[in-house]
Formats: C-alpha cells, sequence, structure tokens
C-alpha cells in the first residue's frame, strides 16, 4: 500500500505584498500632492478674489454720501437790520465760540459802548454755489436795529457773508453719515494722536503687525485699561470698510489677507484718509456717524480744523467704542478715557506739561445733547424734498453727496417757531382749550423765497406736516380777491364804490337757501368797497362777488397762482376753497408784491459732491394784476389792519410801519386765519384743530396773535405808499361817486386812478370833531 504524501504548506509569496505597499502609499502622496495643489489653487483663487474686493470697493466709489441741505448764509451789509440777540444766535447756531481775543476761524469778541454792540469775527470761509469764500477777520457794529459799521481792517467791507447752516440731509438707505475730508484737512494733532494710541508702528508694518498685538498686551495690562489695541490701523479699516464684525479664526484670517493686499496696492496715507472718513464714533438716532469731521460736528459743533487739545483726545478715545464711551450717557466713563488718551498724548511727547494739565482739567466740551439732530428743520426740509423730487430721482439724492443750497433764514425760523409754540401754549391756557396746532410759512416779499416753515406746534416733529398738508376753507382770506376783481375793472370800481350789505338769498339748485349774515348780525346798508372789505362785511362780499361773476373770481385767484379746485358756489366768495398755508402764501405773495406772480421757491442752487453747479433756480416774475388795482387792494388791506378786523395788535407795532393783512375765521371758528405783509416778509398763519372740531379763536383771536408775536421781532420794512404812475390820492363822496373837497360828509380818502376818477365833484364842510370821528380819518393818521 502506498503512502500518500503530505503536501508541503504553501509559503505566502513576500514578492506580491512588497508592490502593493508601495502602491498605496505613493497614492496616498498623489491624493495629498491633489490636496495640496487643489488647497494651493483655492488658496490663490480666495487671494485673487479678495484682491478684486479689495480694489474693486477702493478704487471705485467707497461710499454712498447723503444730499446736504443748507441755509441760506447770513448776508451782511451796513444798513441790513439786525439786533444783537438774532446775530449771536445766528453764530451760536454755526458753532461760533465767544472768546476775550480772536485769533483763529470760528471765534468771536464781542464789546459794547452806550448804544453800540461791535464784533470781531473770524468766518471760517465756505465753497458756496458761486466760488470759494477764504475764512476772514472782519468787524461789525450793530446800533439801532441796523448795522451800522461793516470793516476788514480799515477798509469798509460791501457784503460780508458767514458759512450756512447745514439744516438736514437726504440720507442712504443703510442710514450712514460721513464728511468727507483729506489728510490735509485735519489739525495734525489729531492724526499724531490716532497713531500713537491705535497703531504705533503704522508707517512700517505691512497690513499685520504681531509685534503690535504684543506691545498693545503689555501697555494695557501695565495701564489696566485698553489704551491700545492689537489690530493695526489697516485691519480695522478692512473690518468695517469691507466685512462684518463677526468673531471666527475664518474672519480674522480673511482680514490678515485683505489687510496686506491693500497696503500692497495702496499707500499709507490713502488708507489712513480711508480709515479718518470710515470709523464708526456714534448713533444719531437711525443715523451712523462715521468719520472725524462728521463727529466733530456733531459732538461739537465745530469743523475739526478748530479742535483742541481736549476734543481731540475724546474722539480718538471713542474709537474704541463710541457708544460705551458716549459722552452725553457715560460723561465720566467718556473723560476717564479722554484722560487716559492725554497721557498716551503726553508720553509721546505731542503735548507738553502745561497743555497736559490744562487738557485734563478742560471739561468734555460737548453741545447739548439732541441739539444736533439729523433734520434740524424737519418740515422745511420735507419741502425741499419735494421740490427736489420734480427734478432728480431718489437714488441720485440718497447716495451721490449733492450738495443743496436753500432759502431758509434760520433767524426766521428760529423767531417762527418760538411764536407758534409760545402763542399756542398762551390760548390753550386763556381759552381752557386743548390740543391746538399750527401751520405758519414765511416768505420774502419779492423773490418768493420760503425763509421759514413750522408745520407742528412741536418744530422738531418730523410727522403731519401742517404748513404743507393742511388743507383747510379759507374763510375771509378769499375776500381780498374779489375785492381785486372788482379794482381790475376801473371804469366801474374803485375803492370808494359803494355796495349793499343788505341780507342776501341765493337758493341752490337741489332748494337749499344760502344765506350768509355778518359777524355781528347787522346789515349796513350801502358801503363803499374799502368799508366792507376792511371790516370783512359777508353780505356786501357775496353781493359783490356775485355781481362781479364767480367765473372771473375764480380766475382772479388762479392767476394768483392757486392750481387747486374752486367749488362753483356763491360760498366761494367767502372762502369756502381749502388751502393749506403754503398755498395761501403763494396767492397772498402777488398781493404782497404789487401784482407780480412768483412760484414759491425753497432751493436756491444745486451743486455736485466735488463743488460743480448742477442746477440753479433762478427768479421767475410774472405781472398778472394791473400795478394800479394791486397798490389800491395794498392800501386797503393796510386799513384792515389798522382800522378793520386786525386792529387788536396794531398798537404793537411802531406807527411809521405800515402793514397790511387779512383775517379769515370758518364755521363755528374751526379755522383761525391770518395772512399779512410787510415790504420785505409775509407770513401765514393757521391755527385750529386737526380733528376740524369747533374752537374758540377768530382769525384775530388766534392766528393773527401769533403773526404778531413773529413780526414784532422781526426787522423788517413797511408796505412801499408810494402809488404808482396813473394813481393819486384824493378825496371821494362814497354816496355820489363824486370828488369831494376835505371835510365833505361821507368823504374818503382814497386811491383814484387818474384815467378813471370822477370829474364831478360836491362841496360841503364839516367842522374838525366831525372829520376827525371819520373812519378814514383815524386810518391815514
Amino acid at each position: 500500500m502506498t503512502k500518500r504524501r503530505t503536501p508541503a504548506p504553501r509559503r505566502k509569496s513576500r514578492k506580491k505584498a512588497a508592490p502593493k505597499g508601495r502602491h498605496g502609499r505613493a497614492l496616498l502622496k498623489l491624493w495629498l500632492w491633489y490636496a495640496v495643489g487643489f488647497a494651493v489653487i483655492a488658496a490663490g483663487l480666495w487671494v485673487v478674489y479678495l484682491d478684486f474686493v479689495v480694489r474693486d470697493k477702493f478704487d471705485g466709489k467707497k461710499w454712498s454720501l447723503p444730499a446736504r441741505v443748507y441755509a441760506r448764509p447770513l448776508e451782511l451789509y451796513e444798513g441790513m437790520a439786525l439786533t444783537p440777540t438774532l446775530f449771536e444766535s445766528e453764530l451760536n447756531a454755526l458753532g461760533y465760540r465767544f472768546v476775550s481775543r480772536v485769533s483763529a476761524p470760528g471765534q468771536v469778541s464781542r464789546h459794547a459802548s452806550g448804544g453800540r454792540v461791535g464784533y470781531d469775527v473770524y468766518s471760517r470761509g465756505f465753497e458756496f454755489w458761486d466760488g470759494r469764500d477764504k475764512a476772514r477777520r472782519f468787524g461789525l457794529t450793530v446800533s439801532q436795529g441796523q448795522v451800522s459799521r461793516l470793516m476788514s481792517g480799515d477798509k469798509p467791507l460791501a457784503l460780508m457773508r458767514l458759512e450756512p447752516e447745514q439744516i438736514g440731509g437726504i440720507y442712504p438707505t443703510a442710514q450712514e453719515d460721513r464728511l468727507l475730508v483729506q489728510l490735509s484737512d485735519l489739525p495734525p494733532l489729531l492724526g499724531e494722536t490716532l497713531l500713537a494710541v491705535e497703531d504705533k508702528n503704522f508707517l512700517d508694518h505691512h497690513g499685520v503687525s504681531p509685534v503690535a498685538i504684543a506691545r498693545a498686551a503689555w501697555v494695557n495690562l501695565r495701564s489696566g485699561d485698553v489704551v491700545q489695541g492689537g489690530s493695526t490701523l489697516t485691519q480695522q479699516l478692512v473690518k468695517n470698510f469691507y466685512l462684518t464684525h463677526e468673531r471666527s479664526l475664518t474672519r480674522k484670517a480673511q482680514e490678515a489677507v485683505m489687510s496686506i493686499l491693500l497696503e500692497l496696492h495702496y499707500s499709507k496715507s490713502e488708507i489712513l484718509e480711508t480709515y479718518v472718513n470710515e470709523v464708526y464714533l456714534g448713533q444719531s438716532g437711525a443715523r451712523a456717524i462715521h468719520g472725524f469731521a462728521l463727529a466733530s460736528q456733531y459732538y461739537f459743533r465745530q469743523p475739526v480744523s478748530e479742535l483742541d487739545t481736549p476734543k481731540v483726545a475724546l474722539l480718538v478715545g471713542m474709537v474704541k467704542g463710541a457708544s460705551y464711551y458716549n459722552p452725553w450717557r457715560n460723561p465720566e466713563r467718556a473723560k476717564k478715557r479722554r484722560d487716559l488718551v492725554l497721557m498716551v498724548m503726553h508720553r509721546e511727547g505731542l503735548i507738553d506739561d502745561d497743555e497736559f494739565s490744562r487738557a485734563k482739567a478742560a471739561s468734555l466740551g460737548v453741545v447739548e445733547p439732541g441739539s444736533n439732530a439729523q433734520t434740524t428743520y424737519p418740515a422745511f426740509v420735507e419741502l425741499v424734498k419735494r421740490q427736489l423730487a420734480e427734478e432728480y430721482q431718489e437714488e441720485d439724492l440718497k447716495s451721490e453727496g449733492l450738495r443743496i443750497f436753500t432759502t431758509l433764514s434760520p433767524m426766521v425760523q428760529r423767531q417762527a417757531e418760538k411764536a407758534v409754540a409760545e402763542r399756542l401754549k398762551s390760548l390753550e391756557s386763556q381759552h381752557k382749550v386743548e390740543n391746538l396746532q399750527a401751520g405758519m410759512l414765511v416768505t420774502s416779499v419779492g423773490a418768493g423765497e420760503v425763509l421759514a416753515l413750522v408745520g407742528d406746534k412741536n418744530p422738531r416733529y418730523a410727522g403731519f406736516n401742517r404748513a404743507l398738508d393742511a388743507h383747510r376753507p379759507i374763510g375771509s382770506l378769499m375776500k381780498p380777491f374779489v375785492y381785486l376783481t372788482a379794482l381790475e375793472q376801473p371804469t366801474q370800481y374803485n375803492l370808494g364804490t359803494t355796495i349793499s350789505d343788505e341780507p342776501v338769498t341765493v337758493t341752490s339748485d337741489d332748494g337749499q337757501l344760502w344765506q350768509p349774515q355778518n359777524a355781528s348780525r347787522r346789515s349796513h346798508g350801502e358801503v363803499p368797497l374799502i368799508e366792507a372789505l376792511v371790516h370783512s362785511y359777508n353780505q356786501a362780499s357775496a353781493r359783490l362777488g356775485m355781481q362781479l361773476g364767480l367765473g372771473q373770481v375764480a380766475d382772479t385767484l388762479e392767476r394768483a397762482g392757486f392750481d387747486g379746485y374752486i367749488p362753483p358756489v356763491p360760498a366761494m366768495t367767502l372762502g369756502s376753497v381749502e388751502m393749506s398755508p403754503y398755498e395761501v402764501a403763494g396767492v397772498y405773495h402777488t398781493l404782497a408784491a404789487e401784482g407780480s406772480y412768483t412760484p414759491l421757491r425753497a432751493i436756491r442752487d444745486v451743486l455736485t459732491a466735488t463743488g460743480e453747479p448742477l442746477k440753479r433756480y433762478p427768479l421767475r416774475i410774472e405781472q398778472r394784476f394791473r400795478p394800479e388795482s394791486a397798490f389800491e387792494l395794498q392800501y386797503a388791506l393796510q386799513a384792515v389792519l389798522r382800522e378793520g378786523t386786525g386792529r387788536r395788535v396794531y398798537n404793537l407795532f411802531p406807527a411809521d410801519l405800515p402793514l397790511a393783512g387779512k383775517t379769515g375765521t370758518t364755521n363755528d371758528q374751526r379755522d383761525s386765519w391770518f395772512a399779512g405783509f410787510s415790504g420785505e416778509h409775509l407770513a401765514v398763519v393757521w391755527v385750529g384743530r386737526d380733528d376740524n372740531s369747533a374752537t374758540p379763536l377768530t382769525g384775530s383771536g388766534g392766528a393773527l396773535q401769533v403773526w404778531a408775536d413773529l413780526m414784532t421781532v422781526l426787522p423788517t420794512r413797511g408796505v412801499n405808499l408810494a402809488p404808482p404812475d396813473g394813481v393819486s390820492f384824493d378825496w371821494l363822496d362814497h354816496a355820489t361817486g363824486a370828488l369831494s373837497a376835505e371835510g365833505c360828509e361821507g368823504a374818503i380818502w382814497l386811491p383814484l386812478e387818474t384815467d378813471f376818477a370822477p370829474s364831478q365833484a360836491v362841496d360841503c364842510r364839516l367842522d374838525q370833531q366831525q372829520r376827525e370821528n371819520s373812519w378814514w380819518h383815524r386810518f391815514w393818521n
């Protein structure tokens, strides 16, 4: 039997195992190289992308700049009506500092001698629409309510204008605001302090500085507070300019790379200049305050070039945390931070011992909180926006940095606001009523420029604008246009022409009776036109309007500048027409401007961000009524104030200051109106309630009081008393329509058109007492 051989066990092949291991490692290395390659490519693409982002924004339009709205500048000249109180109020609003001796722009000194007040002023200069005015020192003397002397050194000045006050802006959607400045505009101390505190080696590093991080940690440890930061200025700029405030390693890496790229492409001066315009330094409501230039205006109401040492230190200190070191909310914390910065300035040799001691002892120097609101005069700025909307796209207004020069006079605006607020408070207390409101508009006579606009008794309120949007029946403010319609027909009417003031009844198509009554509930028979207008007789005015024709009266109102709806009913003659104070000012300006129509305007010029003229809003004048009839109507409206419904305030004014105007009251005294003018200013006032409920106020008891409060403090000149060619004054017997000798019973002294004056005359005499008792004698004398 044959034995089977047990087969020998197979040996594992080592020749096959070795190649398999080497292959795996090689494959792994290959994949690693691929991964590294992809990472390098990705990183390169990422860097290329970041490089594009850095250059695209830095080379392009860095910021959306708001449109800035400026008031009209205060223009000074010898003979100008001005009081020390008003002038100093203007200087304070512009942030001028009263000092004992003037040495730099933005300073003023005051000295009084006898009845004269003198000022030594150093203006700041400004880039106006017609060129740049350089900073200039000049002397000004005010006496007897006017500028009596205006000098530069020993030479007289024909005109001197101060820089205009910024009264608001039209802001981007992001609500960021900044004033762009160049490094040359900054005081050297600010830039040196910023670098000493935030980035001492800014001029030496390339965007990221490990040494700075270590040094900042050591300095902060020794100081016991955060005096220096570890990030460079370039890193801070990248974080604020390009990135979010997310705290992560990825964001920090991105910040470091972009900082290096920024330094590769741009100079240190370009980076620093962008930083001083970008840095966040506070919040005003929804508006973010960026950059040192705007922060200087916001906290101190001064240009950044005028900042002294303690103010420079405060702003630089706020870079670390504008909210945390807010000088209004946290004054002690802000002062401690400021003093730490002063210590750094002293240690680095930027200030000497005396300056360090003086600066530490100084107050924070900030203005009153809330005095630098986003919009100083919101009601007026709303009018500006509406007029701009006719010419410009909203996005351009919010982002192109336009400079808009307006017609607003801060001096007049402040007086108008005070008149409205204080008089309404007094009326509410006197009559035991609540919730009175007002709208007011003041314009220059002739130019049609809106000088002031008040839309609420709280002038800072930015809601419903009653001056523009409260459309209410105008009551007796309509009557002058009825009488002007008559005077435009000189062959048939003059101020002495009689009209019946007996009761009148009109039946409408639906059978309703319209029976207007006089306020006194009395009729006056046949009266001359001037008496009917001066005493605001409803019956006579309605009869005259219907006699002339409602269509002709409506045409007169339209020629005066009204383009709204005029109800074709007899009640229109007594003021059923609804208007806003702005619209009333438009038509009354035509009366004040002797029959010339000028559209009201709130804008003078629009410039680009670089100061190039973009749009001018020139004066437009169109003679729409005869000068003769316009003068006759003005004469009657002067009598309204001296003898008629406005006489209760006339004793507040100088006897030699002729003024004109008309009261208006609607049914149940829901609306109190007054429109009045001098030769220089027109002011329209409405007083009432938003819910249209009754008030205890007539036109003379409400709106006229507000008007008088303004006009008694506003330097102005009287209405023109010189008649135009073809008009002369004479005595007229209104009973017969004939010329009369002085002193005839019923004779009145009137302006009459020479070509249409009566040729016949009557001769009669009254004794002296009878003459002096007549209403026309009291008016004219």
